[in-house]
């Protein structure tokens, strides 16, 4: 599945439920006609899914595709704690879109997801005017980070505070004459070290990095039709425009002299 397709989708929530489990609890077996994304805090339970049996249990997330048979029971409900969302992913063209997530993963427990469910929370129980934006907002949050750990499998929230230091000292001065010497001394570390760090944080080694913002940044500007190919390449950090169009054709696949307004 092409990824990029989820930059241009939008979700239609149809229930949300931050659940704490009663003696009673379970969901009866039935096939549902959304997808069942469930992020479980606490406790376990069992669940049914197309005949099959998964015992899901804090930090795991599931993500049950729509028109699946499913049912669930927690032999301890009283520790049994989860954050539930029946939804589908529509294109911006009204297209169903499936989301590539496995049907159980353990990602854990991570503060920044659990604080992005909260407020979820409390939107969906205030509904206060515009809460329909703001929650499909920040479903949209919650579901990247999962994407990221889960099909991207890069964390950016656990990066070093060094190389988030140095990503924002790149977006800030790409269009200086930058070098991982430059960046290194910026955050105070050493060039070797630094390149290594960099490297494993994001996947990326420093110059691809650096290339991927100003190509980016060039893209943007040459779509406004303002500027010639060699003024973009100057205001990017490129003193080379030969140079940069050979970068900018790598990574983008044209010309920068085929990008149109």
């Amino acid at each position: 599945m092409e990824l990029d397709i989820f930059s241009n989708s939008v979700p239609i929530i149809d229930y949300f439920r931050h659940r704490i489990s009663t003696p009673e609890w379970l969901i009866e077996y039935k096939r549902t006609n959304y997808i069942d994304l469930t992020y479980i805090t606490g406790g376990q339970a069992v669940y049914t899914i197309n005949r099959k049996k998964i015992t899901a249990e804090e930090g795991d997330v599931l993500c049950i595709p729509r028109g699946s048979e499913r049912s669930a029971v927690s032999y301890d409900p009283a520790k049994f704690e989860c954050y539930a969302a029946n939804f589908n992913l529509v294109s911006l063209m009204g297209e169903e879109i499936t989301v590539p997530l496995p049907l159980c993963s353990k990602v854990g427990i991570h503060n920044d997801l659990i604080s992005h469910y909260r407020r979820l929370n409390e939107d969906f129980l205030t509904r206060s005017p515009g809460y329909e934006m703001r929650s499909r907002g920040r479903f949209m949050l919650i579901l990247q980070r999962f994407m990221e750990m889960l099909v991207y499998e890069v964390d950016t929230y656990k990066f070093d505070p060094r190389v988030k230091q140095s990503i924002r000292f790149i977006t800030e001065n790409y269009a200086e004459p930058l070098n991982i010497s430059t960046v290194a001394a910026a955050v105070s570390l050493n060039p070797v070290y630094f390149g290594t760090l960099f490297k494993r944080e994001t996947r990326m080694a420093f110059r691809d990095y650096l290339n991927t913002i100003r190509v980016n940044q060039a893209e943007d500007m040459l779509r406004a039709g303002i500027w010639n190919v060699t003024e973009v390449a100057s205001h990017c950090g490129y003193s080379d425009v030969f140079y940069f169009s050979r970068i900018f054709k790598k990574l983008k696949g044209i010309p920068p002299s085929a990008v149109k307004s």
